[in-house]
């Protein structure tokens, strides 16, 4: 029970936040901002936002400052919609997750136009980058085993 108090907590959280983003926040440098979730501390006295921001590095920097300036406003923005006896402390994350969903899925539609017939391995280099290996002597996705 004490886990869905979390989750629902969380949930409202990152309700706040998306909107406050969306339609009260003024600061030019906050563009292109998704927010994908919440993660709650078990007392709730802390929580990270996990974000998603569409363009390139610099962009992302200024607006990763923008909200880490703006964490008091969203902040008060929590404690004003929600009943909470301790308003979490906002750390903002950049989840780079979407972008490199993105970038394998644009991939791998490149390799079906090409061919489609090679294996493909995927292989995460670091945290930026995305290395794609295409095996071309393997007709199948899967190596065959003897028995």
């Amino acid at each position: 029970m004490f886990s869905r108090r979390i989750a629902k907590v969380a949930a409202g959280i990152r309700q706040v936040v998306s909107t406050s983003i969306l339609f009260e926040l003024r600061d030019p440098r906050v563009t292109n901002v998704t927010v994908l979730g919440v993660d709650v501390a078990s007392d709730f006295k802390s929580a990270k936002v996990r974000v998603s921001i569409m363009g390139d590095d610099k962009q992302q920097r200024l607006a990763i400052k923008g909200l880490e300036s703006a964490c008091g406003f969203l902040q008060s923005r929590i404690a004003d919609e929600l009943d909470l006896r301790y308003t979490p402390v906002l750390t903002i994350v950049r989840d780079d997750g979407v972008k490199k969903s993105i970038a394998v899925a644009l991939a791998l539609k490149e390799l079906q136009a090409s061919g489609g017939d090679a294996a493909i391995d995927v292989e995460l280099i670091d945290d930026e980058s995305i290395a794609i290996a295409e095996d071309e002597g393997s007709s199948d996705a899967y190596p065959q085993v003897d028995e």
